[in-house]
């Protein structure tokens, strides 16, 4: 035989062999511990979210998820990290509105690519933030509080956790649909900024539930709307932003990914694990704990969703002058 007919029936000889041990260690996931990575903070709320999710997952399959954070550039290293990775599902992690959604408007340069460089699997939580006012403002309510701001143009600002987040892009959302004139601060963080609204230097903030509803029972501020397109259990006596604003809807969310090219058996597996684990009643009561909704999605659908997402939050971005170069 020919060397290099030889050298071709050697090789098919040994992918015939590697299949069956491919497709057995794709069937066996997770054989052996997985690595989580989240891109933020540990002890914040995606630390505590995802650690809560990955606990579930280990006491389902047996196996260890162990949570890695992966900090610096609003997400996008940990997520560059991730789609680094190997294709074989021991890497997954979070991915969500900021990096996937915002990020490719927000930013000039990205270190990947939001849709190609990554498998989508599932969503995990959505969670809304909550319009809260300093005391001093007279309103009560949403319609309130846009009278208030039309008959004052341009003499009051919003708080935010920096250029680019669900909290910034809340407040230029309701500036647009409400027709309103009211400046953005950018903080490092919402915590940094409740100083200032507090005593009055800035005005109001759409922040994340958990810091805002803390901030709103220890009667430090006064909570106005949920900027979600429906009221959450968390909060259900709060009306959405959407009740006066129709259409308005702005929610944090985050998705389970992990790098491109995971073989569709394991997505499966991952898919079928995520689906108990956000199923559990346990973990829904400890998400609603932290203000959030547990939030499964196939992943076709979240696929869809984070492209979704992305077009629509485009012009709103733009329309911002939010700009990273």
């Amino acid at each position: 035989m020919p060397p290099v007919a030889r050298r071709h029936v050697l090789l098919a000889g040994a992918a015939a062999l590697a299949a069956p041990r491919l497709a057995a260690a794709q069937d066996a996931w997770p054989s052996r511990p997985v690595r989580y990575i989240n891109p933020y903070t540990a002890g914040g709320p995606t630390d505590t979210l995802s650690r809560l999710l990955c606990q579930k997952m280990a006491e389902i399959s047996g196996q260890q998820f162990v949570v890695e954070n992966r900090t610096g550039s609003a997400g996008l290293v940990g997520n560059q990290a991730i789609a680094q990775s190997p294709a074989d599902g021991y890497t997954l992690g979070l991915g969500g509105i900021a990096t996937h959604a915002i990020a490719p408007t927000l930013y000039a340069r990205m270190p990947f690519d939001a849709a190609r460089d990554f498998t989508f699997v599932t969503g995990m939580w959505q969670l809304p933030n909550l319009l809260v006012v300093n005391l001093d403002i007279p309103a009560t309510t949403v319609p309130e509080l846009i009278a208030h701001l039309k008959a004052n143009p341009g003499r009051y600002s919003y708080a935010s956790a920096g250029s680019g987040t669900t909290l910034h892009i809340s407040g230029e959302l309701f500036k647009s649909m409400a027709g309103v004139d009211i400046t953005h601060v950018p903080y490092r963080g919402s915590a940094a900024a409740y100083p200032d609204i507090l005593a009055g230097r800035v005005h109001m903030i759409f922040d994340n539930i958990p810091g805002a509803l803390a901030q709103a029972r220890a009667g430090r501020v006064r909570p106005l709307g949920v900027t979600s397109a429906r009221r959450s259990p968390v909060v259900p006596d709060t009306p959405t932003i959407a009740e006066t604003l129709p259409g308005f809807d702005m929610s944090s969310w985050t998705c389970l990914c992990g790098p491109a090219g995971i073989p569709p058996a394991t997505v499966a597996r991952i898919s079928a694990l995520a689906r108990r684990a956000l199923e559990d009643e346990g973990l829904k009561r400890g998400y609603l704990d932290q203000g959030a909704t547990a939030w499964w999605t196939t992943p076709e659908q979240i696929a869809d969703f984070r492209a979704s997402e992305e077009r629509r939050l485009a012009p709103i971005i733009r329309a911002s002058g939010a700009r990273v170069d």
